[in-house]
């Protein structure tokens, strides 16, 4: 189904707060749905590939909180 521009000029009619819901329950839908979230072969590989990267050196990386503290520190 393609949403017209009908249909997507009513929907950002709706309130913010009406909005938020809207995109919550179609969030909820999708996690739902098992097959939509599903990865590819490929994209499981480079998951897997990763993951043992950061296995082989953990302090390769940034601790969560270094990286939160630059982005909300970063010029917009």
């Amino acid at each position: 189904m393609v949403m017209t521009n009908a249909l997507r000029e009513e929907l950002f009619k709706l309130s913010a707060a009406e909005r938020l819901e809207l995109v919550e329950e179609l969030w909820d839908s999708i996690a739902d749905d098992d097959a939509a979230l599903a990865l590819t072969n490929e994209q499981r590989e480079d998951l897997e590939r990763r993951l043992a990267e950061a296995d082989a050196d953990p302090t390769s990386g940034s601790p969560w909180e270094e990286v939160r503290e630059r982005i909300r520190h970063r010029p917009r």
